[in-house]
This record gives structure tokens, sequence and C-alpha cells, in this order.
């Protein structure tokens, strides 16, 4: 039986090139001249770090970071912002995390959103991602172009598409 999968996931070099780039953009502006601001990617648990002076020059650095990614074909979705910390002195921290896998919430509204289409498909909740089999390939094709209309809150890619 023909089946695809739903994942959410994000390339690790891609993004790590993406947040070097926006590093050296913002680094470089005048506006940041003498800033003691700093990005850093944590690659094993994939958060961003940034740490710099005030609200302004976070914005700047989010900002940077979100235009880089669209530049690099990254979804800005996948980014989570947490709340801003203050750090010692006169600092204010911010962790972005990555999202990879599709939790579960999502991935329930996934395979309702599919099961109320009436299309002939069977959907399955399989760790941080979706498989959907059916008996014909044109039906996982619709099934395919169901889920990009929706917003489900995280970037989605469908892969092993399969005879």
């Amino acid at each position: 039986m023909p089946s695809f999968d739903i994942v959410s996931k994000i390339d690790g070099q891609t993004l790590d090139n993406a947040i070097n780039v926006a590093k050296k953009e913002i680094l470089n502006r005048y506006d940041f001249n003498g800033s003691k601001s700093t990005i850093d990617l944590d690659k094993k648990t994939n958060v961003v770090t940034i740490v710099t002076e005030d609200d302004m020059r976070l914005k700047a650095i989010t900002d940077a970071i979100i235009s880089r990614m669209v530049k690099q074909s990254l979804d800005p979705k996948a980014l989570d912002f947490g709340k801003d910390q203050y750090a010692s002195g006169n600092m204010i921290r911010k962790e972005v995390t990555i999202k990879e896998g599709i939790d579960k919430e999502a991935a329930k509204k996934i395979v309702k959103k599919i099961k109320d289409s009436g299309l002939k498909v069977q959907a399955s909740i399989m760790d941080d991602q979706v498989r959907v089999t059916a008996k014909k390939i044109d039906d996982l094709q619709a099934v395919i172009s169901l889920c990009r209309t929706e917003d489900f809150g995280q970037p989605l890619q469908y892969i092993n598409m399969r005879n």
C-alpha cells in the first residue's frame, strides 16, 4: 500500500549557517558597535541563546535571525521564542528553542483534519511523525495538499513516499 510520512525537521547545517550569517550581520552593524551582544547555537539541544543589553537590540537580533532563516529556505515557525530573562547587570537573555518533531497535540490535529476530510486514507501517529497510508497515490497527494492549506503551528515536510 502506498504511504508517506509527515515530519517536522530542520536541517542542522543550514540552521547553523543561518545563525552564523545572522551573527556576522548583527555584529557588523553600526548600532551594535561596542555592544556585548552574543548569539550562540547549541547544536545538541537545538537552542539559540541571545544575550544583549536592551529590548531594541534583542528585537533587531531576532529579526535578523528570522530574515536569515527565510533566505536559507527554513521556516521561522520552527522557532519557539521563550520569555526574556534578565541576566547579570543590565543584560537581557533570551533562549530560542528550535522545534523538531511533531508534538502530540499537533499530530492529533493533523490526524483529525485528515479524518474529517473524508478521504479514504489511514493516518497514524508514530513517535514524532504521522504516517499516512492509502490504496491510491492520488489520495495521498490530496492529503498533502490538504495539510499545506492548514497551519499546524510548525513547519511540515512530506517524506518517504512509497508505492
